[in-house]
C-alpha cells in the first residue's frame, strides 16, 4: 500500500469523496478573519472541558429547581443525568487515551499549511461565488485575486479557477490554472495534481494524465486522493489502449478496500475486456449493474451487456430488481425504460409481461403521463400486476375527484386482493382523501382497515402481511376517533399504538392525548402523570415534551425525569446518543488543509480531509460546521449538524457539548431580530426560530415559490411592507439583504398574527400553508385547545413546521439560560460547586 499503515488508509478511504451540488448564493463577506478563527480554535480545547461541566451543573440547577413536592418525586438523580455524567467521564477518559501527539513532520505540514490558509483568508466569499455561480464576473472576480497575490494565496486563487472550469467542461483553462496552482504554492499540491490530471484525461492528453497519476502515490502519500488514483489511472491506460498495464495496476490493489467499490470494478472489466478474455470479464460487468444498481457505473455495465447480448442471459428476476431499486430511488424514467426492455424479453410468460408493463405505467404515474386508455388496454389479471392496475385506475379516480370510483375500485381490491400492497397504497390514499374532504368516518374506516389488514410495519419483525403506512395510519385513525368525540375507543386505540409501534414518530402524540384522556375524560391524574413525565423523559425537546412540562405544571406536579412504575412506559428510552467530542484537534494536518481548502471554494474536499483524521467520528462534524460558521454560512453548518446529530431532539442539553447546540441553533443577525422584534411586539426568540425553519438562516435563499431571503417573503408581499416602511424603489433582490428581511418578516409576522388573534399556532400555519387554508381548517371544526388544531392540521409539512417553530423557540430559550448559567459560574468560583449540590 505504497508505505501507508493499513488503518491510515483504511482512514483515507473513508474519506473518498462525491461532488455535490450547490444551491445557495453566498452574497456576503467572510464574518471572521482568519487570525480570529485560529485564535478561537487554540483556546476551544481547555474552555471545552470548564464548559461541559458547567452545562451539567446548570442543567442540574434547572431540575431542582423545576421539582416540586409531590408524591411522585424521586429521591435518586433522574436516570438520563446520571448516564450523562457517565458519558462525561468516558468521553475524557478516552480524549487522554486516544489522542497521539503530532509528530514533527506533521506540526511542521500544519504550520506551513496554517500561514497558507492566513494567506488566503480574504479568498473565501469570491471563491464561493465561483463554485456555486461560475459567472464571468465570479471568474474575474477571482482572476484579479490570484494575479494580485503571490505564493499560496495566488496557488488557492488558482485552484479555485482550475476547480471551476473543471466543472464547466473547460479542460484545456482548468489546466492551465490547475498548473499555476502547482507553480505558485505546495500546500495544495496534491489537489493541484489530481485535479490537473483529471483535465488532461479529460482533453484526452492521456500522456499527460498518466505522467501525474504514475507518481502521484509515491509524491502525496498522505493525500485523500490516494484511494483514487489507482482507478483514474488504469480508465487512462484503457484510453491508451494498453489494458495489460491497466490490469497491472489495479490487480497491485485488488486486495484492499478500493477493490470492492464500483468504480474500480468497471475499470476492472473493461481491462479485462479489451485483454481478450470476454468470459472473465461479463461477471464483473454483471456485478457491476446488479451490485450497484444506483451507481454511474451500473449504467455503463448495462450498456456493455447489451452491446455484447449478455443482458440476456441475466435472469428477469435480476434486471426486474434493478429496475425496482430505480423506482424505489424515484428515478422513475430510467426503471420505466428497463421494465419496458424486459417487457420485450421473449423468456417471459405473458404474465410476467404483463407486469413489466403495469411496472412502466406506474412509472408513468409518478411522471405525471399515465392516461386511463393506456390501463385499459392492460389486461385484469389475478396476481400482482392486476393489484396494482387496480390501484392505478383507483388514483385516476382520486384524481378526478370521482368518489364513487374510488370506493368501487377499493371494496374490489379488498375482495380480490386482501394481502396485496397495493391494497394498501389505495387504502392510505383513499384515507388521505377523506381527511382531506373532513370526512372522518370514512377516513377512520379507511386507515382503520389498512391498520387491521397489515398490522405491522415492514421495516419490524413481521410476519404476514405488512405496510410501512400502519403506524401513520393507526394514529392518523385514533386521533381522528378522538375528534369524534369517541374517546375510549380513542384510548384504546392510542394504548395500541404505544404497544405495536413502540420506535414510530407517532409515540410522542400518542403519549400525550393518553395523558389527556386520562386527566380530562378519566379523571385519573396520577396515570396522566406518569404518561406526561415519561413524555418529557424520552422525547426532551419535541413539541409534545414541552406542552407535557407544561401540564404537569398546571396539575401542580414537576416535570423530574423518574421511573413511572409501569413497565410499559419504562421500556420506552429515548434514541442513544453516541459520544461526540468538541476538543477538535485543530492542529492536526488534515484539519487546517481543511480550512485552506474553505477559502478555496472546494467545499466538497472538506469533510475528506477531516475524516482522514484518527478519532474524526468523535468531533468532525463540529469540526466542519464550525469552518463553515466561521465564514457566517450559517446555514451550511446548521445542515451539516442535522443531518450528523439527527437524534438532537430527544436529547437533554448536558448530553452534547454546547458548541454542537449553537451550531444547531445559531443566532446571527441577532441584534436586528432583537430590535425588529421588540418594534413589533414579537418575542425575537419567535423570530429566531420561524427563521430557522424557513431558511436555516441563510439569506440567499430563494424557494420554488419565489420566497426570498431568510424569513422567505414573497416579492409582491415585500413589496406592500416596504411600503408601510416608508421604503423607497423597492426591488425583490432587497429581500436577500438580511437587515431589510427580518425587518420587513418581522412585520410581516405581526400582521399574520393580528389576523389571527395573536395566536402563534394559527400564524404559523398560516406562513406556511396560507391564509385561506388556515381559515377553512378554522371552519371545520372547534378547537377547544390549539394543540388539538395542531394535531388536525391535515398537511403533513405544515402540521410539522407548526411544531418545529414552537420547539425552536422552546430550545432557544433554554440554550440561553444554560449560558447565562456558565457565564454566573464563570464569574463565581463557587457557583458550579453550589449548583452541583443543588442536584
Amino acid at each position: 500500500m505504497c508505505g501507508l499503515s493499513r488503518t491510515k488508509f483504511l482512514k483515507i478511504c473513508r474519506a473518498v469523496v462525491s461532488f455535490v451540488a450547490v444551491s445557495t448564493i453566498l452574497a456576503f463577506a467572510d464574518a471572521f478573519s482568519a487570525h480570529a478563527l485560529f485564535a478561537q480554535t487554540a483556546t476551544a480545547a481547555p474552555a471545552a472541558t470548564h464548559k461541559k461541566a458547567a452545562t451539567t451543573a446548570a442543567a442540574s440547577k434547572k431540575t431542582a429547581a423545576k421539582s416540586a413536592a409531590s408524591s411522585i418525586k424521586s429521591a435518586k438523580p433522574p436516570a438520563a443525568r446520571r448516564a450523562a455524567l457517565a458519558r462525561s467521564r468516558r468521553l475524557k477518559a478516552r480524549r487522554h487515551h486516544r489522542r497521539r501527539p503530532l509528530t514533527a513532520r506533521e506540526i511542521a505540514r500544519s504550520r506551513k499549511l496554517q500561514k497558507a490558509f492566513v494567506a488566503s483568508s480574504q479568498l473565501r466569499s469570491m471563491a464561493q461565488q465561483l463554485d456555486t455561480l461560475r459567472s464571468p464576473a465570479a471568474y474575474a472576480g477571482v482572476t484579479a485575486y490570484a494575479h494580485s497575490h503571490s505564493g499560496e494565496a495566488a496557488s488557492a486563487a488558482y485552484l479555485a479557477l482550475g476547480h471551476a472550469y473543471l466543472l464547466d467542461h473547460k479542460y484545456t483553462d482548468a489546466a492551465s490554472e490547475l498548473q499555476n496552482a502547482g507553480h505558485s504554492g505546495d500546500s495544495l499540491s496534491d489537489y493541484a495534481a489530481y485535479l490537473t490530471a483529471q483535465a488532461w484525461m479529460q482533453s484526452n492528453m492521456l500522456p499527460s494524465a498518466q505522467l501525474i497519476l504514475s507518481t502521484f502515490i509515491q509524491k502525496y502519500p498522505d493525500s485523500v486522493f490516494v484511494p483514487q488514483v489507482p482507478v483514474l489511472e488504469a480508465n487512462v491506460l484503457i484510453q491508451e489502449g494498453n489494458p495489460q498495464a491497466a490490469l497491472t495496476v489495479l490487480n497491485a490493489h485488488k486486495t484492499e478496500p478500493i477493490a470492492a467499490k464500483a468504480d474500480f470494478l468497471l475499470a476492472l472489466a473493461r481491462a479485462t475486456l479489451l485483454t481478450g478474455k470476454t468470459a472473465d470479464a461479463q461477471p464483473l460487468f454483471t456485478r457491476v449493474y446488479l451490485n450497484f444498481p444506483l451507481s454511474a457505473e451500473a449504467t455503463q455495465a448495462r450498456a456493455q451487456l447489451v452491446t455484447s447480448g449478455a443482458i440476456t442471459t441475466l435472469s428477469p428476476a435480476q434486471r426486474s430488481h434493478r429496475a425496482d431499486t430505480l423506482y424505489a430511488d424515484h428515478r422513475f424514467s430510467e426503471a420505466e425504460e428497463e421494465y419496458r426492455s424486459l417487457a420485450q424479453d421473449s423468456s417471459l410468460d405473458s404474465a410476467a409481461r404483463n407486469g413489466m408493463l403495469v411496472a412502466a405505467a406506474a412509472c408513468q404515474w409518478k411522471l405525471h403521463t399515465l392516461n386511463r386508455a393506456e390501463l385499459d388496454h392492460l389486461p385484469d389479471t389475478n396476481d400482482d400486476a392486476g393489484a396494482r392496475r387496480l390501484y392505478l385506475l383507483m388514483e385516476l379516480a382520486r384524481d378526478k375527484d370521482d368518489g364513487d370510483t374510488q370506493r368501487a375500485i377499493v371494496d374490489q381490491m379488498e375482495s380480490r386482493f386482501p394481502a396485496s400492497p397495493w391494497l394498501a397504497e389505495a387504502l392510505f390514499s383513499s384515507g388521505n382523501m377523506y381527511m382531506l374532504r373532513t370526512d372522518y368516518p370514512n377516513a377512520i374506516r379507511y386507515y382503520s382497515d389498512l391498520a387491521t389488514r397489515f398490522p405491522k410495519s415492514c421495516e419490524s419483525p413481521h410476519a404476514g402481511p405488512c405496510s410501512n403506512y400502519s403506524p401513520s395510519v393507526h394514529w392518523r385513525a385514533a386521533w381522528l376517533t378522538y375528534r369524534l368525540g369517541n374517546y375510549p375507543q380513542a384510548a384504546q386505540m392510542m394504548e395500541d399504538q404505544l404497544k405495536l409501534y413502540a420506535g414510530g414518530q407517532e409515540i410522542p402524540s400518542a403519549l400525550y392525548w393518553r395523558a389527556r384522556i386520562y386527566a380530562e375524560q378519566e379523571h385519573n391524574p396520577a396515570m396522566a402523570v406518569k404518561y406526561y413525565r415519561t413524555l418529557s423523559r424520552v422525547y426532551r425537546h419535541y413539541y409534545y415534551a414541552d406542552l407535557a412540562d407544561q401540564r404537569l405544571t398546571q396539575m401542580g406536579f414537576s416535570a423530574e425525569i423518574a421511573a413511572t412504575g409501569s413497565t410499559d412506559l419504562d421500556a420506552l428510552q429515548p434514541e442513544d446518543v453516541p459520544e461526540l467530542s468538541d476538543d477538535v484537534p485543530d492542529q492536526d494536518p488534515h484539519l487546517v488543509k481543511a480550512r485552506l481548502l474553505a477559502n478555496a471554494g472546494l467545499n466538497e474536499y472538506i469533510s475528506p480531509e477531516i475524516q482522514a483524521v484518527d478519532g474524526s467520528d468523535e468531533w468532525g462534524s463540529l469540526a466542519e460546521a464550525q469552518i463553515y460558521a466561521s465564514y457566517g454560512e450559517t446555514w451550511r453548518a446548521m445542515r451539516l449538524m442535522k443531518r450528523a446529530v439527527p437524534f438532537y431532539t430527544s436529547a437533554p442539553i448536558d448530553a452534547l457539548p454546547l458548541p454542537y447546540w449553537r451550531i444547531l441553533f445559531p443566532q446571527p443577525h441577532w441584534s436586528t431580530i432583537k430590535e425588529s422584534a421588540a418594534q413589533n411586539g414579537l418575542d425575537p426568540y419567535m423570530v429566531a426560530a420561524l427563521i430557522r425553519q424557513e431558511s436555516e438562516f441563510n439569506p440567499a435563499a430563494i424557494s420554488n415559490k419565489d420566497a426570498y431571503g431568510l424569513m422567505q417573503l414573497l416579492p409582491s408581499v415585500g413589496k406592500e411592507l416596504a411600503k408601510h416602511e416608508g421604503i423607497h424603489h423597492f426591488d425583490a433582490r432587497d429581500l436577500l439583504d438580511p437587515d431589510t428581511n427580518i425587518r420587513l418578516g418581522s412585520l410581516y409576522l405581526r400582521q399574520t398574527l393580528d389576523r389571527f388573534g395573536g395566536r402563534p399556532e394559527y400564524a404559523f400555519a398560516a406562513y406556511n400553508a396560507g391564509d385561506n387554508r388556515v381559515i377553512d381548517w378554522q371552519a371545520a371544526g372547534q378547537f377547544h385547545d390549539m394543540d388539538v388544531f395542531v394535531e388536525s392540521i391535515p398537511f403533513s409539512e405544515t402540521r410539522n413546521y407548526v411544531q418545529a417553530i414552537l420547539r425552536n423557540e422552546s430550545i432557544y430559550r433554554e440554550l440561553d439560560k444554560v449560558e447565562s448559567q456558565q457565564a454566573s459560574a464563570a464569574t463565581d468560583p463557587t457557583a458550579t460547586k453550589k449548583l452541583v449540590h443543588s442536584e
